[in-house]
C-alpha cells in the first residue's frame, strides 16, 4: 500500500470522478485509476462504483476512506513535526554527562541555550561513568556526550574543560609550606581515592611518582570520601569538581605533581542530526566552562 494510493482514493471521493482528482494531484487520469485499480486488487474489494456519472464510494469504500483521511492527516502531523525540528521551533536534544559536569557545568550552558531557543528542549542524561556516556552515543540514546579525552576514533570531540585533581585534608591537619608533599599525605594511611573510571589515570600517576603511598578505592560516592575527610578521618584524592561542594574546613591542595583529567563534547562521526543539536553544540564548543568550573569551586 502506497501514499500515492491513499492520496487518490480521497481526491477520487472529494471530486467523484477521476478526471477531476487527476487535475487536483497534478497526474494523468490513467495514473489515478491504475492507483485505485491496484489498491483495490490488494484490499480485494471495489472502493468505487464507475458508471457514467463518475465514481461514488462502495459501502467498502466508505469505511476505508475514513482510514484513508486520518493517515493523510498522520503525514500531514509526521511533515509539520519534522520542519519544527528542522528550524529551531522545536526539537530535542539529549546529552548525557557524568554527575560533576551533569551538576556543575551544563545547566548554566542549557540556560543560556533555552534563552536563546525556548522551543528547543535540552534533556541531561546523567551518567555512571563516561563509558556508559560514550555507549549512549553508540546506541543512539544521547546526541551529545561529554567524556574524557583522549577518546576513540569513533567520536568527533572538542575540548571543553580540565580539572586537576587536589588532595583534600581534614580541617585540623597542619601542612607547614603552601606547598604539599607526598610525605605530608602518606600520613593519612590509607588515602582515599575516587573509584570512577576516571581514576584510572589516577592510580597510574601514583605509581609512577609516589610508589609506596597506601592508598583505597572502596567507596562509591565522592560526596560520601569529602565528608569522611570533613569528620578528620582520612585524606583523599579526587578531581576537584567530582569533590565540590567542599566543606569550608577541609583543606585543598594541587598534587605535588599536578594531574588532570580533560573533559570534552563528543558526538558520534558522521551521525545525523536536527539543527538544534547543531546549534547547541556551537553554543557548548563557544561556552567559557573554564570560568564556570572556576566559579563552581
Amino acid at each position: 500500500m502506497k501514499i500515492s494510493q491513499l492520496r487518490a482514493v480521497v481526491a477520487v471521493a472529494e471530486r467523484g470522478n477521476f478526471s477531476e482528482a487527476a487535475l487536483d494531484l497534478q497526474l494523468t487520469q490513467p495514473a489515478i485509476s491504475h492507483a485505485i485499480a491496484t489498491l483495490e486488487e490488494e484490499l480485494g474489494v471495489p472502493l468505487f462504483a464507475r458508471g457514467r456519472h463518475g465514481a461514488v464510494l462502495t459501502p467498502a469504500g466508505e469505511r476505508i476512506l475514513q482510514h484513508a483521511r486520518q493517515a493523510m492527516q498522520h503525514l500531514e502531523m509526521m511533515q509539520s513535526e519534522a520542519n519544527l525540528h528542522k528550524g529551531l521551533h522545536g526539537g530535542h536534544v539529549r546529552v548525557a554527562a557524568f554527575r560533576s559536569v551533569a551538576t556543575h557545568l551544563l545547566p548554566k550552558a542549557i540556560a543560556q541555550f533555552h534563552d536563546q531557543f525556548p522551543e528547543v528542549a535540552v534533556t541531561i542524561i546523567e551518567s555512571l561513568s563516561y563509558v556508559e556516556v560514550e555507549n549512549c552515543l553508540r546506541e543512539g540514546r544521547a546526541d551529545i556526550g561529554i567524556t574524557y579525552l583522549p577518546s576513540s576514533d569513533e567520536f568527533t570531540t572538542w575540548e571543553m574543560v580540565r580539572d586537576e585533581y587536589v588532595v583534600l585534608l581534614p580541617p585540623k591537619a597542619k601542612i607547614n609550606s603552601s606547598q604539599i608533599t607526598w610525605e605530608n599525605i602518606s600520613k593519612y594511611s590509607p588515602v582515599i581515592l575516587s573509584c570512577l573510571p576516571c581514576g584510572k589515570a589516577l592510580h597510574q600517576h601514583l605509581k609512577q611518582l609516589a610508589p609506596s603511598l597506601n592508598t583505597t578505592s572502596n567507596i562509591q560516592e565522592d560526596s560520601t570520601i569529602v565528608s569522611m575527610v570533613n569528620q578528620g578521618l582520612t585524606a583523599a584524592i579526587l578531581p576537584r569538581l567530582a569533590a565540590v561542594p567542599i566543606p569550608s574546613g577541609v583543606q585543598v591542595y594541587s598534587l605535588p605533581n599536578p594531574l588532570e583529567r580533560v573533559m570534552g563534547v563528543a558526538m558520534l562521526s558522521q551521525s545525523l542530526h536536527i539543527p538544534a543539536v547543531f546549534k547547541f553544540l556551537e553554543m557548548l564548543k563557544d561556552f567559557d566552562f573554564y570560568t564556570l568550573a572556576k566559579y563552581s569551586y
